[in-house]
């Protein structure tokens, strides 16, 4: 009891234990969810497995860890959790991912969305089924938070009765601005201000989209939090961002202050600013180097 105590002062261990506790998870699941390493989280498993706490049964190509400590324990190590504050955000993690294994079909598209591009088929591209995706949106009122350029708001303003594009860049409003009048986009408006508190009136959007802008937020938790503020009730958030990475040059040559973001990072932000029905995918991934994968998340404010 007393080496068990020991191992459970250490909060990786103890945060462990409390996932492994209730459900049989996978080093690579255990990743997702703590945001760690591999080798730490393998060190810390050996660790409590050597000491009779976990134990591991093969499922296929994963290890899978089931806690096996004594339910007197694991009511200490519960009451010793509660004085972790990560442990909350471990269990909403748990949560979406466990939502994602029960998502039988996901597996599926997931399998498709790896053939496509692979195979050359004449005229079929992932640029021309994205604009045919968004000629059928059916928003009134869509904003692109962190627009650049526009191009995103210039093809969702083919739709949509009203487009408000925000980008903290003075020239790039212009241009943008520039660019819409030239193309006759007279439903497209041009707005600076910055994501984290964007020029729109509360509740009176049906969409905002945020494009790889999140990873340039001072804050992102609070770029969510106004989106959450600015869409009416039964509005939807999209966000696609780059998956979490190591290419530390990313941030000298493309301004990034975060190297992007795990699924269920994304996930937990997106239910902290209040959204519901949180989902969360990998969407694409480049096959060049540094092999930046595009994270999709979406939420529904309620």
């Amino acid at each position: 009891m007393l080496k068990s105590l020991k191992l459970l002062s250490d909060p990786t261990r103890l945060r462990i234990l409390m996932l492994v506790g209730g459900e049989a998870l996978s080093v690579a699941e255990l990743q997702e969810i703590l945001g760690m390493g591999q080798s730490r989280i393998s060190t810390q498993l050996s660790q409590l497995k050597t000491a009779g706490l976990v134990t591991d049964e093969r499922s296929g190509k994963n290890n899978m860890y089931s806690g096996t400590a004594a339910r007197d324990l694991m009511e200490v190590a519960q009451l010793a959790a509660e004085e972790v504050p990560e442990v909350a955000a471990d269990k909403a993690a748990l949560r979406h991912l466990l939502g994602k294994r029960r998502d039988s079909a996901r597996a599926y598209f997931d399998e498709l969305a790896g053939r496509f591009g692979k195979d050359y088929v004449p005229g079929r591209s992932w640029k021309a089924l994205a604009e045919a995706l968004l000629k059928v949106l059916n928003y009134r009122v869509v904003a692109d938070l962190g627009a650049g350029e526009g191009t995103l708001a210039q093809l969702l303003a083919q739709r949509a009765e009203q487009v408000i594009a925000v980008d903290l860049s003075p020239k790039m409003v212009e241009f943008g601005q520039a660019l819409a009048r030239r193309n006759g986009l007279t439903n497209l408006e041009y707005r600076l201000g910055d994501i984290e508190d964007p020029p729109i009136t509360g509740q009176s959007l049906d969409l905002a989209i945020l494009s790889q802008a999140l990873h340039h937020a001072q804050h992102p938790q609070r770029a969510l939090d106004a989106a959450f503020r600015i869409l009416k009730p039964g509005g939807r958030i999209i966000v696609l961002d780059l998956v979490h990475h190591q290419f530390e040059e990313a941030r000298e040559l493309y301004a990034d202050r975060w190297l992007g973001f795990s699924e269920s990072g994304l996930a937990s932000m997106l239910e902290k600013a209040g959204f519901q029905a949180v989902q969360t995918l990998i969407a694409d991934r480049e096959a060049a180097a540094p092999h930046f994968q595009t994270l999709l998340g979406s939420g529904t404010r309620p």
